[in-house]
């Protein structure tokens, strides 16, 4: 499965054409799964640009992406802490959601992950639960007594060094299948993007790329839009990561 991740937390000053009006985020989502993304994940934003998990913000960019997707493409959401720091009130902004995703990434890393992760699912939301590499995260998660009720584990590499990125994948992939029955989705980021994305492929795991991890095609050049992106993707997808 090829997920496309439209945006992230970048503003306009990171790129241009950058997706932030729903409206923006839903034309984006049509072309990219056009081009053969199964999946979306998405940072809602507010009027100024930023990350919002404010329902009024939520409502407008998931509906405003379903519309434009076909029926079965899922949906899916950030709760990250950067955008509510208090891990109590990222929670109590879940249980608040009018319109609810299909699915949403909740960071291990973060300070209140089972609080959020929990009010999600008693919304009947599924749990993206990303798992950075580095630091403590895949053994918070491992010990988690909702680790079997993800969705699915976004392997998340956060190492941009392209020619240690791979390695950094292989060794997280390697301890998180060890002690999850959940799919992996394995992605990197930047410069270490493409060459984790080659990995996922020739390892036959979940992927995702987007504007959110990268801004570049894997020949270095401007990507023009997300459905660039997903194009290389899908190319090398079908050469086996070659």
């Amino acid at each position: 499965m090829l997920q496309v991740c439209l945006n992230g937390a970048r503003t306009r000053d990171d790129f241009r054409r950058l997706p932030v009006a729903p409206d923006e985020l839903a034309a984006q989502a049509a072309r990219a799964v056009a081009a053969g993304a199964r999946d979306v994940h998405l940072h809602p934003k507010d009027d100024d640009g930023a990350d919002s998990l404010q329902p009024r913000d939520v409502a407008r960019a998931v509906e405003a992406v379903r519309r434009a997707v076909p029926e079965g493409v899922r949906v899916g959401v950030t709760t990250g802490a950067w955008a509510v720091p208090e891990p109590e009130r990222r929670a109590e902004l879940v249980r608040s959601w009018t319109v609810l995703p299909d699915h949403a990434s909740v960071n291990w890393h973060e300070d209140g992950a089972e609080p959020v992760a929990r009010a999600l699912l008693e919304r009947g939301v599924g749990v993206e639960a990303g798992v950075w590499s580095g630091g403590d995260a895949a053994d918070r998660f491992l010990g988690s007594p909702l680790a079997d009720r993800v969705l699915r584990v976004l392997a998340e590499v956060v190492d941009t060094d392209p020619d240690t990125a791979p390695h950094t994948a292989s060794a997280l992939v390697s301890k998180l299948a060890a002690g999850v029955r959940a799919p992996l989705l394995l992605h990197g980021e930047e410069t270490g993007a493409w060459p984790v994305l080659r990995l996922a492929v020739r390892m036959e795991l979940d992927t995702r790329i987007g504007l959110e991890d990268v801004l570049v095609l894997p020949d270095g050049s401007a990507a023009k839009d997300n459905a660039a992106l997903v194009t290389a993707a899908r190319d090398l997808i079908s050469t086996g990561g070659r």
